[in-house]
């Protein structure tokens, strides 16, 4: 009989742009990176992706983070 002592726990990363700001899947979003644009944060099958307005281009939330804050290469549009 296996016991699990050690449950992993399923926590998804709270994404923030760069002036600090939370986040969500549905959020239009201008990025900084890949001339992308103005863009719509999903929730994909991989993760969170950035999809293109224009191009409709999918670009994994991972190489939109900031080195030095840890943070996404985003400006949240309101």
């Amino acid at each position: 009989m296996v016991l699990k002592l050690f449950k992993r726990k399923s926590k998804k990363k709270q994404l923030q742009d760069l002036d600090g700001l939370a986040l969500f899947p549905g959020d239009k979003v201008n990025c900084l990176r890949y001339e992308m644009g103005e863009s719509i944060l999903i929730d994909g099958e991989n993760g969170f992706e950035y999809e293109s307005i224009a191009t409709k281009q999918k670009v994994s939330y991972t190489k939109m983070i900031d080195a030095a804050t840890t943070f996404q290469k985003v400006r949240k549009l309101t």
